[in-house]
């Protein structure tokens, strides 16, 4: 499947209405809970890679796990990580604030590669992040007055995750080792099914819960996830740093219209400040770029 790119901005922003469906579908939940929520996710993601990946990719994608070495084993962990803090997370706290904590993932993955592999931080990055910093702060601080603090701080691990994980990926390539991410995506769903699994029991999910979590399985992770990398290799990363932002207002809309979840007025003055940050800085290193 060749994509222009027209086309790929189009599925991009496809895949970013994909993935802001966790939220409103998982306040339709009837009993299913915390663990068993993330469980039966991670679950069917397992089954519809297993499906969908040998289908692009064919048999050589088991190959590609068993001989990935160090690197793409890592990365799987922290697809892990990110796919089970998610899911908790939105147990735990709104849609609202798991979307705009997910947002800061750009400037947490500047500051991580800074430290680990010596990229440089522009000063509009510099600045960016301070702005950030401050709506996550403002957020975070009504959030503790109010003891609803657990929730927000668990959603952080998912953009922490994604920050090592895409440091690691590029530390690997520098060194010569060809990390496919797609892979690594399987791996991270089979790693958060085993780990949830004993403390998802004894199961309470009605047949009706099942079939939402399903759904979220296949088309909140496996499909657009698999979208997405092929996107990647069409759109300049500024591009879907930017499209990536839909999500946050797709997210919110849903939850908003289809859950009744109305999102507070400390979230939005937050959240705003988050992605104003996010937008200019990128919008004026894709004009840097271009000039």
């Amino acid at each position: 499947m060749k994509l222009t790119h027209t086309r790929a901005v189009f599925v991009m922003v496809a895949v970013t209405l994909m993935w802001s469906i966790a939220g409103v579908v998982t306040r339709h939940l009837e009993h299913a809970r915390s663990f068993e929520v993330t469980f039966w996710r991670s679950f069917f993601t397992v089954l519809s890679l297993l499906v969908i990946l040998p289908f692009f990719q064919g048999r050589a994608v088991f190959g590609k796990i068993r001989h990935g070495g160090a690197a793409l084993w890592l990365s799987g962990v922290c697809w892990s990580v990110m796919f089970t803090a998610f899911m908790m997370a939105l147990t735990l706290t709104s849609v609202a604030n798991v979307l705009v904590t997910m947002a800061i993932g750009p400037f947490l993955t500047a500051l991580i590669a800074r430290v680990f592999i010596g990229h440089r931080i522009p000063p509009r990055t510099w600045i960016a992040i301070l702005v950030a910093g401050a709506g996550i702060g403002y957020m975070y601080g009504v959030q503790i007055e109010a003891g609803r603090f657990a929730g927000t701080l668990v959603a952080l691990c998912v953009p922490l995750a994604g920050g090592v994980n895409w440091t690691l990926t590029q530390r690997a390539h520098a060194q010569g080792q060809d990390v496919d991410l797609v892979p690594a995506v399987l791996v991270g769903a089979i790693i958060s099914s085993l780990v949830t699994l004993p403390l998802a029991l004894p199961f309470e999910a009605s047949v009706h819960d099942v079939g939402l979590l399903a759904l979220l399985g296949l088309v909140q992770l496996a499909i657009p996830c698999v979208l997405a990398v092929m996107c990647a290799r069409v759109l300049k990363a500024p591009e879907i740093s930017l499209l990536a932002l839909l999500e946050v207002i797709f997210g919110i809309l849903l939850a908003w219209l289809g859950a009744g979840e109305v999102p507070r007025p400390t979230v939005l003055t937050g959240g705003t400040l988050v992605i104003a940050a996010l937008l200019m800085n990128e919008l004026i290193g894709w004009k840097q770029r271009a000039a």
